[in-house]
C-alpha cells in the first residue's frame, strides 16, 4: 500500500509537466505578407505567377518550415492558388522570404477585370492571403492576412 502511495506524487508531477511542456509546444501563428508578383506565364486558359512572400515568426523558436499551401484573393474574389515544398527555416523574432508559384485561371482573370472597372477607386485594391505552413515538429500552422495597396497616381508637372 504504500507503494501506491509514492507513486500518486510521482504521477502527479508527471501530469503536470507534461501539461506544461505541451502549452510550451503553442505557438503564434506566424505573419505571411507578399512582398511581389511576378508573370511567369500566361497562356489562354492558365497563368502562373511567382510570389515572393515573407513570413515573419513572433515565436522564441526557430519555425522549420517544410511546405506551405495558400490562396490570394484580389478584391474579394479568387485571384490564384499555390503550393510549395520549399524548406526554410524561420529565426526566432525573425523572417524569412519565399519564392513560390502559383496558378490562376482564365474565369479569375475575367473576374477580376470585371471588379476593377466597377471600382470607384481603380487606383486602390484590397488583397488577403490565407493557407497553412508545415513543420515537422509543429504541426500545420494556419495564418490569413489582409491589407490594401495604392497603385501610384500619375505625376502631374506644373
Amino acid at each position: 500500500m504504500s507503494e501506491k502511495r509514492c507513486l500518486i506524487p510521482v504521477l502527479i508531477l508527471a501530469v503536470v509537466l507534461f501539461v506544461f511542456s505541451c502549452a510550451s509546444l503553442t505557438l503564434k501563428p506566424p505573419s505571411v505578407t507578399i512582398v511581389g508578383i511576378d508573370v511567369i506565364e500566361a497562356t489562354l486558359f492558365e497563368q502562373r505567377f511567382s510570389f515572393t512572400l515573407r513570413v515573419r515568426n513572433p515565436n522564441s523558436r526557430d519555425i522549420p518550415l517544410t511546405g506551405l499551401s495558400f490562396e490570394v484573393e484580389l478584391n474579394d474574389l479568387p485571384f490564384a492558388r499555390g503550393v510549395s515544398d520549399r524548406a526554410v527555416t524561420v529565426p526566432r523574432f525573425g523572417e524569412g522570404i519565399l519564392t513560390v508559384t502559383a496558378v490562376s485561371d482564365l474565369a479569375d482573370i475575367f473576374r477580376q477585370i470585371r471588379e476593377w472597372t466597377r471600382k470607384d477607386q481603380p487606383g486602390t485594391f484590397s488583397y488577403r492571403i490565407k493557407g497553412t505552413l508545415s513543420t515537422g515538429f509543429f504541426g500545420a500552422l494556419t495564418f490569413d492576412e489582409k491589407g490594401v495597396v495604392e497603385l501610384p497616381r500619375p505625376r502631374q508637372d506644373s
